[in-house]
């Protein structure tokens, strides 16, 4: 009875706290024209939701996540936002050390545009009861320095874990993992990578 006490108990700390908030920490925030510099250093991790989507498509008779025929797609605005982030990217010399991307079609497109060489990876998308335990594993452990790990994902299950604002499309959270949490440090849209150097 103890033993699962405890296990109760840990699982309700990982847990965010209600008043949970994905926008930037005030006292630890990193302001845009410092951001290129830190992410350099490394040790961040980098979550993209996908870029902007073609919302006249659903994902509602999709049979797998290779069913692009039947997914919510990319948008030719998309398209263009994710080659653009991924040219700052390379002009920033920010190479993706880690890159995995929810299996969808739209945001491994998306990272594959931004990104290049991009991983599948399952744990960004799937979760049970509004919780995604590979996905806090991913934001939460550590990176080491002198690289990032980059993500592109989706806006609900960020928004599960961290709290809202909700990430438009196209939009970054830049966190700074501390092993079972994390600290926002900045936010980034997509027109915004044009103001890091």
């Amino acid at each position: 009875m103890l033993a699962g006490g405890l296990l109760s108990l840990t699982a309700a700390l990982a847990q965010p706290a209600p008043s949970a908030s994905s926008a930037p920490d005030s006292a630890q925030a990193v302001a845009l024209p410092k951001l290129a510099s830190a992410l350099r250093q490394g040790g961040y991790v980098i979550y993209f939701r996908h870029t902007a989507t073609d919302f006249s498509r659903t994902d509602a008779g999709m049979r797998n996540y290779a069913d692009c025929d039947n997914q919510r797609l990319l948008s030719s605005q998309g398209r263009s936002q994710a080659r653009a982030i991924g040219r700052h990217i390379a002009t920033l010399k920010l190479p993706p050390v880690q890159a995995l991307a929810s299996p969808m079609c739209r945001t491994m497109e998306t990272a594959q545009l931004m990104l290049g060489r991009v991983t599948p990876d399952n744990t960004l998308r799937e979760g049970s009861a509004g919780d995604y335990p590979g996905l806090r594993q991913l934001l939460a452990g550590p990176v080491p320095a002198g690289s990032n790990r980059w993500l592109v994902g989706h806006g609900t299950p960020f928004r599960a874990l961290a709290g809202p604002p909700h990430l438009a499309e196209g939009e970054a959270a830049i966190l700074r993992p501390e092993g079972t949490q994390w600290t926002v440090v900045a936010r980034v849209l997509p027109q915004e990578w044009a103001q890091l150097k």
